[in-house]
């Protein structure tokens, strides 16, 4: 037939497919089916009704309409578009003397169990995570947002892949220029395909080299809803747990959804906790090394004291094995994430106490300078989304503070917190609410605010209505 030899002769290996002939009293048909991602009792179903229930039917809409009326069923002439649905588990039905396709629902994809993500681990509050079927997490927001208002804007990108996206937003409260600049961003990718959302970022992103992470990364449905709910674009991947928010500011970093899940005078001190690990991760090895080198006046004379007993007979200048210790944490870190989940964390502790121990006791390195990394490490992870650019910036700040002391340590905070002003994807000043100064905002910044008294959304984030509690 026809019809169906152009569907086959578009696939590098025909037997991908499989085509189940069938005649239907004088009309002989094929009925085209992916079997790895169709619903095989669907396929079989569809057939005896074609074989057993069709005798005088003639036509497609014929088919569609009184054979197979239980079905969600379109008929397209596109070849390339029933292509893609075919590969997308859909059921092709073709039939003699016509050169259209009846494209049949019929997918149906092993997929996992909605659990608690790893990522976003809570003791309080919802427990859900997004899995890797756009369907079952589009779903998940939608039992959470009841509104008419609630847009969902699908498309496809990847010449090859062509992988589902959804554009999720409240229309009556997002801000149309931050829709518009989305959808123009991702509309201009042109790619062979798209594996995770991970894939998108650089291109949603303003400055994509930057180190600084410019857009938000969720696997928890609460957590997407409330950003939905301030104004904020969602973006889903088929294939993806992660979802895509923007604007983004770095208040985001610092708040966690068990802030909101638990009393607001304890949420506010466990933020003012992160920033507080923020900075000594950051600061603490380069302000160790650039006392001792150049600032050593400023060391109280007991720890002085015992400072100097402790680093006596170390080989390593005060740099050199500050870094050396930080490398070796960072080894240590990663292959630890690397390790099957059964051994990484015994492997973690003991080469840390074992190494750590070893190297103090043989005279490689000192013990403050394994506490003051130690303390950094644990710091590091007390805003684990930052966890990659504070690495990379504590090792510079390290080598800064060794080799031009405070004022140069100074001066390099100084700059990052200039080029982090300069931040500002979507109308949304990636500082905010601290630089411009939003004295509104500061309600969810470092305090976390009882609900009552956050009467209006973020100003720091564009909106078109800002009040979203009477």
């Amino acid at each position: 037939m026809e019809a169906a030899q152009r569907i086959l002769d578009k696939f590098s290996t025909p037997d991908n497919v499989v085509s189940h002939e069938f005649k239907c009293g004088k009309v002989s048909g094929v009925l085209i089916v992916q079997p790895d991602l169709s619903d095989a009792a669907t396929a079989r179903a569809v057939v005896f009704a074609l074989e057993n229930t069709a005798k005088n039917l003639g036509t497609l809409e014929e088919f569609s309409r009184y054979a197979l009326l239980e079905y969600d069923i379109t008929i397209s002439d596109d070849v390339d578009d029933c292509v893609n649905k075919l590969l997308n588990g859909d059921m092709l039905l073709c039939i003699e003397d016509e050169n259209r396709y009846a494209v049949i629902n019929a997918r149906k994809y092993t997929t996992r169990g909605i659990t608690e993500p790893p990522t976003e681990t809570v003791m309080r509050g919802p427990r859900e995570g997004f899995i890797e079927d756009l369907k079952t997490n589009l779903s998940l927001l939608e039992r959470r947002l009841k509104t008419p208002d609630l847009a969902i804007e699908r498309m496809e990108i990847g010449r090859k892949s062509k992988t589902a996206i959804a554009l999720c937003y409240l229309s009556s409260v997002a801000d149309e220029k931050v829709i518009k600049n989305v959808k123009k961003r991702l509309e201009k990718i042109d790619i062979d395909g798209i594996v995770d959302s991970h894939y998108l970022v650089p291109y949603i992103e303003e400055k994509p080299l930057s180190l600084f992470n410019q857009t938000g990364l969720s696997e928890k449905p609460d957590i997407v809803t409330a950003k939905l709910l301030e104004g904020r674009v969602a973006i889903f991947v088929d294939g993806s747990p992660m979802v895509i928010t923007v604007p983004f500011v770095v208040v985001e970093e610092f708040q966690s959804g068990e802030d909101y899940y638990q009393r607001s005078t304890y949420g506010t001190f466990v933020r003012l906790l992160r920033y507080l690990g923020l900075i000594l991760a950051l600061l603490l090895p380069g302000l160790y090394v650039a006392l001792q080198n150049f600032h050593y006046t400023l060391i109280p004379v007991r720890f002085m004291v015992t400072l100097m007993t402790a680093i006596k007979g170390i080989p390593l200048s005060p740099l050199a094995e500050t870094v050396f210790v930080l490398l070796l944490f960072e080894i240590i870190r990663e292959a630890s994430v690397r390790m099957p989940r059964a051994v990484g964390m015994a492997m973690s502790i003991v080469g840390a106490l074992v190494l750590g121990e070893t190297a103090v006791s043989a005279g490689l390195i000192s013990s403050p300078a394994v506490m003051v990394i130690a303390l950094s490490s644990i710091a590091l992870f007390t805003v684990p989304s930052m966890i990659g650019a504070m690495s990379v910036l504590r090792i510079l700040y390290t080598l800064i503070g060794g080799l031009c002391g405070l004022f140069g340590l100074i001066l390099a905070v100084l700059f990052t917190l200039h080029y982090i002003c300069s931040l500002n994807a979507y109308d949304a000043p990636y500082l905010a609410p601290f630089t411009p100064l939003v004295y509104s905002d500061f309600k969810d910044a470092i305090e976390r605010s009882p609900f009552p008294t956050m009467k209006q959304r973020p100003r720091s984030i564009p909106n078109n209505n800002p009040t979203r509690q009477a």
